[in-house]
């Protein structure tokens, strides 16, 4: 797997978590939405994601968008 997949797929779980969340346990968890639909709006911006850091330390191998 490449890190691209791989931030998206982590991008997909933790939506579908958030969403979740809300739904079960409070709706104040639409904060998480919103904030990984931040996350991801400035990644796409600076090029910069943090998830993608992290993975990339872990030893995934680089696409060829991160």
């Amino acid at each position: 797997m490449t890190l691209d997949r791989a931030v998206m797929a982590f991008a997909g779980v933790m939506v579908l978590l958030s969403v979740v969340l809300t739904q079960f346990v409070s709706p104040y968890f639409l904060w998480f939405t919103v904030f990984i639909g931040a996350n991801l709006i400035q990644s796409s911006i600076t090029g910069i994601c943090p998830a993608a850091a992290v993975m990339k330390r872990m030893g995934l191998r680089p696409g060829c968008a991160f």
